[in-house]
């Protein structure tokens, strides 16, 4: 089973960079993407649609912001877009397939660079999003958590982090909470069993001269639940071309 989450920046802006072209090549069965920045009325191509998947989107109220999308290769059981919290569905950052036992997720966290005010949105809902991870253990499924999650976790994980400590996304109250998830949440953070390298980066600035000196962070994750920890086969981050800010992750899991 083959996983891909992406942060499009706009699904409009890398499809014209070549995104699904590439991806027709890619075998994948699901792919979670996040940032499509549209609303579904306006992906009238079938570009937006590709074959042979099942598509669903969850966009933001507001237009040209937010929103997360779903392809999945099966026809899920059942698709649950949000999370019943008004101003965090408002956003579009969650939906979620189910296929059998398996719940495959494309989140969206906020971002708190842009104000002290998005700062504490961030943490409102890092903080309504814990006790919901925990209530996910107690259910018997496997998750897998997609998406950009606007945090890097160790300082492997991102290039400049003495210089980073006081700046969204690697704040210690954020490093702190995906601690947590990682602890005593209880779950895995699938590319790191699999590739413990540092300078594994998905996402660069478009400042300077970030991508050509790889000075990255890595904020893209594929979050799951133990049962699926030994189940993780390879991973890989696409970097040949680029379609985003972001790379494309991707993760192969031995599942039928």
């Amino acid at each position: 089973m083959r996983i891909i989450s992406f942060n499009a920046n706009g699904i409009r802006a890398a499809g014209r960079k070549g995104f699904f072209v590439w991806l027709a090549r890619q075998r994948a069965d699901l792919v979670c993407i996040q940032e499509t920045k549209a609303q579904e009325y306006q992906l009238r191509e079938p570009l937006y649609y590709p074959r042979p998947f099942h598509c669903f989107y969850h966009d933001a109220e507001k237009k040209g912001y937010s929103g997360v999308a779903i392809y999945s290769r099966q026809q899920p059981d059942r698709v649950i877009m949000g999370l019943d919290w008004p101003e965090f569905d408002r956003e579009g950052r969650y939906i979620e397939v189910q296929l059998g036992r398996l719940s495959v997720v494309s989140l969206y966290l906020p971002s708190g660079s842009s104000s002290e005010l998005r700062q504490q949105v961030k943490f409102e809902v890092m903080d309504r999003l814990m006790p919901h991870f925990r209530s996910l253990r107690r259910r018997r499924r496997e998750y897998v958590l997609c998406g950009d999650w606007n945090i890097a976790h160790k300082k492997i994980d991102i290039r400049n982090w003495r210089g980073n400590q006081k700046n969204s996304g690697f704040l210690p109250e954020e490093r702190a909470w995906m601690d947590r998830l990682f602890g005593s949440a209880g779950f895995v953070d699938a590319f790191r069993v699999v590739d413990p390298r540092p300078e594994q980066y998905t996402w660069w600035s478009n400042r300077g001269q970030a991508w050509a000196r790889n000075v990255g962070w890595r904020i893209d994750y594929q979050v799951v639940t133990p049962g699926l920890r030994e189940r993780v086969r390879a991973a890989r981050i696409y970097k040949d071309r680029r379609f985003s800010d972001h790379a494309p992750l991707i993760l192969d899991y031995d599942w039928p």
